[in-house]
């Protein structure tokens, strides 16, 4: 697999542009998994979006959060649906197997948050291995 990152994209053959293309619209798909969460409030469904070992650290007004996968799934169900809630996927990095990402959400409850998220593609799935949050000042 290519990184696509460190190659000049003009030496790029036609099956590394699919295979580029290909792979950022997988690790879209999978932050769609953790946005379409955020929006119904389905923390069974935000769960999904995650390896087992995942952790989630960030802060919301100022205090700070370290959880497991499965307290932020709980978390999400906890806060319901947010039905205005948009997202922006700011950018997308790929290198073979390992893929970061940055996330804004706006109205997700009231709240504007930034997430970065480390993915990792494992038997051909991407998920979530670990994401980092700040909250803005509410809407």
């Amino acid at each position: 697999m290519p990184d696509v990152n460190s190659t000049n994209l003009t030496q790029m053959t036609a099956a590394d542009e699919v295979y580029s293309f290909e792979e950022y619209k997988a690790v879209e798909a999978a932050l769609k998994i953790y946005a379409d969460a955020a929006e119904t409030g389905d923390g069974a469904l935000s769960r999904t979006a995650f390896y087992d070992h995942a952790y989630v650290v960030g802060a919301i007004n100022g205090t700070n959060f370290e959880m497991d996968a499965d307290t932020f799934a709980g978390a999400v169900s906890d806060g319901g649906p947010a039905a205005n809630v948009q997202y922006r996927i700011v950018w997308i990095n790929v290198s073979g197997p390992a893929a970061a990402a940055r996330v804004e959400f706006l109205d997700w409850n009231g709240m504007r948050y930034t997430d970065f998220f480390v993915l990792y593609k494992k038997d051909g799935t991407w998920k979530i291995s670990s994401k980092v949050f700040d909250s803005h000042a509410k809407n």
